[in-house]
Parts: C-alpha cells; sequence; structure tokens
C-alpha cells in the first residue's frame, strides 16, 4: 500500500493496512476552526482517540483482566469541556512542561520572562500553550500501526519564549497494547524546551473512584523536594525512608496519608522522581513506573528517554469536572505520568539542561503500555 492510499483523504472513513485501523470525525469548532477527533484501534481490542485540539488523549480504551474493556483516562465528552478545562486532561503540555519560579529565566546572559498563570510560575506553557492550539494533523498506517502524527509552529516570543520553535508530536498504537509517543523540535534561536502528555489515568476505568489503591513501582532512588510555591528546592534527596520510596511497590494511598510535609505542600504527590539511569545511554528507552490496580487486573508500564517522572495523584480535582462518563472528577480519581526534564531546569543548573540550540534536535520518546 502506498502512502497515499494509506492515509487516503480520511474523512469520516477508517483506514487499515495489516491490523490497525484509524478514523476521523468532526469534534466541534475552535475560533472558527474545525477540530477533529481520531480512532485509532488495533487487533487487540484496544482503541486511543485523540484530538487535534491540544493534541489530547480523550480516552484509551483497553481490556482488563477479565476481558471488559473501558476507558482508562479522565477525560470530557465534547469540545466544550476541554475549553474550560483548568486540569489539563490528556493534553500536549509546551512550551515548558510543569513550573518555571517566577516565569523568569536567563538564556547566556538575556533575562526572558515567560506567561504567569499560576500565582508567581509559569505552569505547563502559560496561559496560551500548547494544550490549546489546533495541530496540524497527518493520520496513517505504518507496519499494521495506527499513528497521528502533529505539527505546530510556535513563533518567536510566544508566551515569552524566544526562537521560532518547530514541534512533531506522533502517537502510534501499537499491537502489543502499547503507546508510543515521540517528539521532535527544532529551533532558529537558543529556547529552553520540556514537553509532555499530562493524562490522568485510573485503571479501573473512568468514573470508577481514587486510585489510592493502585500500586506504584519507580525506577527512581531519588526525588526533588518543593517549596510551597511547588518549585523545586534544587537538591536531590534519596527516597529511602520517606513516603516516595516506590523502589519496591506500594499503594499510593499508603504514601499520601502519611503525613509527611511534602505531601502536606502539595495536598498528595505532585513530585518528580529522578530515574535511574545507570548503565543507560541518556536517549536510551528505559522503564520508569508500573503501575498495578487490583481491582480489574490491568497494569500500565512507562518507559521513557526522560530523565525525570512527575508522579501527581490528581491533588487539584474538586468536583467541578464532569467527565464523558457523567461522573465527577475528585481528588485522587486520576493519576498522571509526565515523563519529563525536571521542574524549574532553567533555573537550577545543577540539574539536566533544558537548553535547545540552533541546528539541535530535541528528541525524545515515552511509551505506555497495557497488559
Amino acid at each position: 500500500m502506498s502512502e497515499r492510499s494509506a492515509q487516503g483523504s480520511f474523512g469520516d472513513s477508517a483506514k487499515t493496512n495489516g491490523v490497525g485501523t484509524i478514523s476521523s470525525e468532526p469534534f466541534g469548532v475552535f475560533e472558527g476552526r474545525q477540530v477533529q477527533r481520531f480512532t485509532l484501534a488495533n487487533s487487540g481490542g484496544m482503541s486511543l482517540q485523540i484530538l487535534d485540539f491540544g493534541g489530547i488523549i480523550q480516552s484509551i480504551v483497553v481490556p482488563d483482566a477479565f476481558g471488559t474493556s473501558d476507558n482508562v483516562v479522565l477525560g470530557y465528552a465534547d469540545l466544550d469541556g476541554y475549553l474550560h478545562d483548568q486540569t489539563y486532561f490528556g493534553a500536549l503540555i509546551g512550551r515548558y512542561a510543569n513550573r518555571i519560579a517566577g516565569g523568569s529565566y536567563s538564556i547566556g546572559g538575556v533575562t526572558y520572562k515567560a506567561a504567569l498563570n499560576e500565582g508567581a510560575n509559569s505552569l505547563h506553557g502559560g496561559v496560551r500553550g500548547f494544550n490549546v492550539k489546533i495541530w496540524s494533523a497527518t493520520p496513517s498506517v505504518e507496519d499494521g500501526d495506527p499513528q497521528l502524527r502533529l505539527t505546530c509552529l510556535s513563533p518567536d516570543g510566544e508566551e515569552g519564549y524566544p526562537g521560532s520553535l518547530s514541534v512533531e508530536v506522533t502517537y502510534a498504537l501499537r499491537a502489543d497494547n502499547s503507546i508510543e509517543i515521540h517528539y521532535a523540535a527544532s529551533t532558529d534561536k537558543p529556547t529552553v524546551l520540556n514537553l509532555t502528555n499530562h493524562s490522568y489515568f485510573n485503571l479501573a476505568g473512568q468514573g470508577s473512584g481514587s486510585i489510592y489503591d493502585h500500586v506504584l513501582r519507580l525506577n527512581a532512588a531519588s526525588y526533588t523536594p518543593v517549596d510551597h510555591n511547588l518549585i523545586p528546592t534544587g537538591v536531590i534527596e534519596p527516597v529511602a525512608g520517606t513516603p516516595f520510596d516506590f523502589t519496591t511497590p506500594r499503594p499510593l494511598g499508603a504514601s499520601i496519608r502519611s503525613g509527611a510535609e511534602q505531601l502536606a505542600i502539595a495536598c498528595g504527590i505532585d513530585h518528580n522522581f529522578v530515574l535511574d539511569r545507570s548503565g543507560a545511554g541518556n536517549a536510551s528507552l528505559r522503564r520508569a513506573a508500573v503501575v498495578h490496580d487490583p481491582r480489574s487486573g490491568r497494569t500500565l508500564e512507562c518507559l521513557t528517554t526522560e530523565p525525570g517522572i512527575q508522579v501527581y495523584t490528581g491533588n487539584f480535582l474538586h468536583g467541578d469536572a464532569v467527565l464523558a462518563c457523567g461522573e465527577t472528577a475528585r481528588q485522587g480519581d486520576g493519576f498522571c505520568l509526565e515523563t519529563q526534564h525536571f521542574p524549574d531546569s532553567p533555573n537550577q543548573p545543577q540539574f539536566p539542561s533544558t537548553l535547545l540550540q540552533p541546528g539541535e534536535s530535541f528528541d525524545s520518546t515515552t511509551v505506555y503500555r497495557f497488559r
């Protein structure tokens, strides 16, 4: 099958090549532009729905241990929910995922100010980050796997970030029930960059209650404590002897309820973990986390090339978000595994650098595998 025939004109019809399928349908209008929803499906009974608005993962439907399929991410039923969203459900995050203290940072002796949207912080790219862009979408099926390539151009100065930045994100649904997300970017001026996806998972199914009985294991012996503004203090501390020790499997609720000061500051877990990469090259794909839900029997494995992972337990879900299933999202109803560089890295020279120079290529891969 040629590339042209694999992609086709799309519209509302499904295209196949081997076992994978992908289709699209209108999902509403934003600022006079049609938003499309793409549905990727494999032969294992798994499907993935992505919007070209914000690159949002709206749903991931996957079977449980008993053969029952359900959506295991939090999301809205229609575009209006996402237009008023304050939670970043399922969105692509950029230019800078997580927080920059005061929105201020320097490159080559020049100080820049990113847009402030969380008190004194710049969070997840500012007021109009990548989560509210309509991305150019190119669907295809390659080697039997459905894929969606999203591209956008972030102009010089957007949200306080220098350089004209070209970004490409590709979602691929594999036959082994894994979702591979590949990020690529280039710039014409020195800039800072940190990209991630902000899906909230609940392996028992959307609207099924809290994730406190989910069992988490992290490949991380250290983490970065935060101050009262949720900005890293700059210290990298061992997790041993703390509620953040997930080096052996531990229920999320057992840690969250421990009463430690760091948990009180964040109202739960909202911390960056330093992934162990001993014996691995910086660009290698390594296991970061494994989460198991004892109710459904579903297990989620996360692999990444990134040096860190932000574990967030939905601490600021307050019941004002009505999910596609009709239930409201309350505190602890979902967890995020945000693969990333560390928060506030532009102001923390001891952290891995997020500086991207002209002529360099940003390249990052994360895999979410269900079993």
